[in-house]
């Protein structure tokens, strides 16, 4: 199957120079060298396929809106080519150039009308818009009187009006109310099942892992991950912990799962173990089971301050449940080099049945971004079985009941 989009070889560069003639000599071909050239992004290589879900991550200044710009064609590359089949809809900026005096009824027609459409085909579908959209009087009201949220709505109902072969989402669904982001969820699944093919850009790691089939990692302007959603997420989180002396590594666990870890080690986790109230280290669990998480720590460095942190994650990656010693009140102050603090965790296995994994945090304080002594993804994994509960579907266990009256 041919793909639907292929970036080969890609490079961005800006360049300075002394005065504007300078500059404009450069334009043909005269010489006139730049004092400074800034690379943004040096020979990307991607592609993505009919119906495939991609998630574009890194932080600010990766290089991903130059490179969504270079791809939808409104900047050119400084080397390389894009290769497009079919046509792409994005929404790169909020509003996505909306004028503030037009009503937002006026802004659907001009904006569609530069993707390409008829007024007859907008005519077609701008009562659906309207109604996908939910402002009510407002779509007739200017732009500027709009929140955010609302501009949003909008936004996605255009792009989303006709289904496009390619779909950009850079950071929109972040904006505004749950109700519609769920609601813009659910027309982006509806695409993809017809083929569509999502590049997504997010910080969100849940959508991410819950919308993608593979993440594509930027870092200074060059791919450095492109994989399993779940690995390129934990490195991400990774990289974000480096600080200076700090490393970050992946290690093939045997389940074939990739175990990423970093931080500057002046602490690490020596032991881990999930046991049933017996006593006993348990892999398997029954819902609703109590469990104490048992973690022995020990201290390579003195150091001013320890927390502990731990996570449980689905089988996706995505945090089911996560706290730390800062919030409980528990911090250990001054521990020196030698000492070996042991951690019980106790609680109960609320789960759904699945596949879980724990993660392990050991920082100064109420998170990693200030002094990341030790980050640890998969660092055990257990399985949940429902052996004694009645039947249910979901991620979590509600002991709940329901009544039923006869009211007539």
């Amino acid at each position: 199957m041919s793909n639907v989009l292929e970036v080969k070889n890609v490079s961005k560069s800006f360049k300075d120079y002394r005065s504007e003639s300078q500059r404009i000599l450069s334009w043909f071909g005269l010489k006139s060298k730049p004092i400074q050239e800034h690379q943004i992004l040096k020979h990307i290589n991607l592609s993505l396929s009919p119906g495939e879900a991609v998630g574009l991550v890194g932080q600010n200044g990766a290089g991903k809106s130059t490179l969504l710009k270079i791809i939808t064609g409104t900047l050119k590359p400084s080397q390389g080519s894009v290769h497009i089949a079919g046509r792409i809809s994005a929404i790169l900026e909020l509003g996505m150039g909306f004028h503030p005096d037009l009503t937002g009824r006026q802004n659907v027609y001009h904006s569609a009308g530069l993707m390409g459409f008829t007024q007859a085909q907008i005519d077609a579908v701008i009562d659906e818009l309207e109604a996908f959209a939910e402002i009510g009087e407002y779509f007739d009201q200017p732009v500027r009187t709009y929140s955010s949220g609302m501009q949003m709505r909008v936004a996605f109902g255009v792009v989303t009006a006709y289904r496009p072969e390619i779909l950009i989402v850079d950071e929109a669904l972040s904006v505004g109310d749950a109700y519609f982001q769920h609601k813009s969820l659910n027309r982006i699944r509806e695409f993809q099942e017809q083929g569509t093919t999502l590049l997504l850009v997010s910080h969100d790691r849940a959508s991410i892992q819950a919308i993608c089939d593979r993440a594509i990692l930027l870092e200074k302007g060059a791919v450095i991950k492109d994989g399993n959603p779940e690995e390129v997420m934990d490195f991400y989180n990774a990289l974000i912990a480096e600080k200076e002396n700090s490393t970050v590594t992946q290690t093939v666990k045997e389940d074939g799962k990739v175990e990423t870890v970093s931080g500057t080690n002046e602490a690490t986790v020596e032991e881990i173990g999930l046991y049933n109230t017996k006593g006993e280290m348990v892999e398997f669990v029954g819902v609703g089971d109590a469990l104490e998480l048992r973690i022995k720590v020990k201290i390579h460095q003195d150091i001013e301050s320890l927390v502990l942190g731990y996570g449980i994650k689905d089988r996706l990656g995505q945090v089911m449940y996560g706290t730390n010693t800062w919030h409980t009140k528990q911090v250990i102050e001054s521990p020196v080099a030698g000492n070996v603090y042991e951690f019980i965790a106790s609680f109960p296995a609320n789960l759904g049945p699945g596949s879980y994994s724990i993660q392990t945090a050991l920082t100064d304080q109420d998170t990693h971004l200030t002094k990341n002594y030790e980050w640890r993804d998969l660092t055990l994994v257990f399985n949940v079985v429902n052996s004694s509960k009645q039947v249910f579907a979901g991620s979590v266990w509600l002991d709940q009941k329901i009544e039923v009256k006869h009211v007539s």
